[in-house]
């Protein structure tokens, strides 16, 4: 069988198996090096597994560390192209699938059918509007991977290529981010950003199982394969279940933290698409703009508690901690490492917390009552439409 995976055509002058991590090193005619990180799924191969439509391979032990970054950012760091590195395998559980046949999108099988029937000198079929509507509105289909725990929940979903033939991805051993996805895919992180990330799971026994996300619809295609997350490093003497439970609790206030921001945020641009809105509308009241400036002030209000006075920090000076601050102080140190939370991070979380109760009933109160009685008028004045207001008809 020919093994790819990125080789060059070139002439290998050594082979070589490191057996401890069951590598494949390969020495070429060109000076390079190639290295097949853990080829023992290869093992299990046979003719009758390669006609099997898909096979997931049995997973290698997980352990559960923090990756160091000696030269401070990502890759060769600040060194310049001179400087010699090679990345290191994935790290996690790294998951190895098969496919015989891959994942095609509607539009992929039309123009396969279109090809096959000009090769054999017929006139392909023109698709119909319902079917190039349907190509439009399709989601591309997905492999996904389900890893749960021993109790049988769900942990993570991690996606995969949906080609034919040999794949793997590797699971960073973290639970899912609670922050707002984003539809872009956050953009180009910089350098020193390692995106955002959910905190480590816990040692123990996980599963893992192959499925395909095809038309919305999420079908487990494999019987559970079970792997192992060892610590490299216990933490001697630490309440584990209990500094797991303070992490599950830090991430869901996380979570809820940047969703109440998001929503403010948007609803400021909406006051402000409303204060214009009513300067063009010639039957609405001239009172609601006050009550408009009055909103965006407590709205401004509610804002500088979620994330900081930033009219004194425009200007360099020192400012009270923010309860998005707080909550991303415990994140930064306890997303990154196997100790337990220390005292001041349990009296952040608590004061944090406090804060986001008080902070979340004054913005129901702001949107739900007073926004929405003034889009009320807003209607009735005949104004132009404004962001998350349904028109009535007839007016």
């Amino acid at each position: 069988m020919q093994l790819k995976g990125g080789l060059p055509t070139v002439a290998v002058m050594d082979i070589a198996i490191q057996e401890r991590e069951n590598d494949l090193v390969l020495a070429t005619f060109g000076r390079g090096f190639y290295i097949l990180d853990d080829y023992s799924p290869l093992r299990g191969l046979s003719e009758a597994l390669l006609q099997q439509p898909r096979h997931l391979f049995p997973v290698k032990d997980a352990l559960l560390y923090v990756p160091r970054r000696p030269l401070g950012i990502r890759g060769r760091g600040f060194q310049g192209d001179a400087f010699y590195a090679a990345p290191n395998p994935p790290f996690g559980a790294v998951f190895t699938w098969w496919m015989k046949e891959g994942l095609e999108t509607r539009a992929e099988r039309r123009r396969k059918a279109e090809k096959e029937a000009e090769e054999a000198g017929e006139v392909p079929a023109w698709p119909s509007w319902e079917e190039l509507r349907a190509e439009d509105r399709e989601e591309e289909p997905a492999v996904v991977l389900t890893v749960r725990d021993a109790d049988g929940n769900v942990v993570r979903r991690v996606t995969g290529p949906r080609g034919k033939g040999f794949h793997r991805v590797a699971w960073d051993l973290r639970y899912p981010p609670a922050t707002p996805v984003s539809l872009d895919g956050g953009g180009e992180r910089a350098p020193w950003s390692e995106g955002d990330k959910g905190p480590l799971v816990l040692p123990g026994t996980y599963t893992v199982t192959l499925g395909t996300l095809v038309d919305g619809t999420l079908t487990e295609l494999t019987e559970p394969v079970a792997f192992e997350v060892r610590p490299l490093h216990p933490h001697a003497g630490a309440d584990v279940a209990a500094t797991a439970a303070f992490r599950e609790k830090v991430a869901r206030l996380r979570g809820a933290v940047h969703g109440l921001l998001e929503a403010a945020n948007e609803t400021h641009d909406r006051l402000a698409r409303i204060r214009r809105t009513l300067l063009v509308t010639p039957a609405a009241d001239p009172a609601l703009l006050g009550r408009v400036t009055a909103l965006q002030e407590r709205l401004d209000g509610i804002l500088t508690q979620l994330r900081g006075d930033r009219t004194r920090s425009r200007r360099w000076e020192l400012t009270p901690p923010s309860i998005l601050g707080r909550v991303e102080r415990i994140v930064d140190s306890q997303w990154n490492t196997a100790a337990p939370p220390t005292d001041t991070q349990q009296r952040g979380y608590e004061w944090a917390e406090q804060g986001f109760v008080e902070q979340l009933a004054a913005f129901r109160t702001l949107v739900e009552t007073d926004l929405a009685g003034i889009e009320q008028q807003l209607e009735a004045a005949g104004a132009p439409w404004t962001p998350c207001r349904i028109p009535e008809w007839p007016r």
